[in-house]
């Protein structure tokens, strides 16, 4: 079967592992940082623009794909909402003994509340493990862009990618 975004519109392990935005597995160790898993080489760069730090760079041309500095990500989450194909996220692996943390765009409503449990699901939609939500962060300056942290079990950090969308009340 043929894998990677070409051909699934997910990314494969191997074009993750081979981007200048993936962070290594030892920039995984230091706390909360950014998971760029941007992977085409299209016109776009805000989340350049977003970076305070100076930690994702495009440079010319804007086709580019974003280079990611761990030393210079704080985990701040603000190129989040500004990333329009959704494909940057944040981990903090070691947030307690047993459980990680993923922060992710979320476009849809309602959205969750503080301290529900909902379905976490992979890049493909499929549900992995049970998150409780711990923080939802919606300020305009994010424009329309919910951005949502769940608390998984360690095992599934390099698999979650979002949460089920919530189903609207019918009647």
């Amino acid at each position: 079967m043929t894998q990677g975004v070409a051909f699934t519109g997910i990314p494969s392990e191997e074009e993750l592992l081979n981007s200048p935005g993936y962070p290594r597995p030892e920039d995984f160790e230091k706390g909360p940082i950014a998971v760029i898993e941007c992977v085409q080489e299209i016109p776009c760069n805000p989340c350049e623009a977003a970076c305070r730090q100076g930690a994702i760079v495009v440079g010319e041309p804007i086709t580019n794909l974003p280079r990611f500095d761990a030393s210079k990500c704080t985990g701040c989450g603000l190129c989040i909402p500004a990333c329009p194909g959704q494909a940057i996220f944040v981990v903090h692996l070691h947030y307690s003994d047993e459980e990680s943390l993923v922060t992710f765009p979320f476009e849809y409503i309602p959205l969750p509340q503080v301290g529900s449990m909902v379905n976490a699901v992979n890049r493909a939609g499929e549900v992995v493990c049970q998150a409780k939500v711990l923080k939802v962060r919606n300020p305009s300056a994010f424009e329309h862009t919910a951005v949502i942290t769940v608390a998984i079990p360690k095992a599934f950090v390099h698999q979650v990618r979002g949460i089920e969308r919530p189903r609207l009340a019918v009647g």
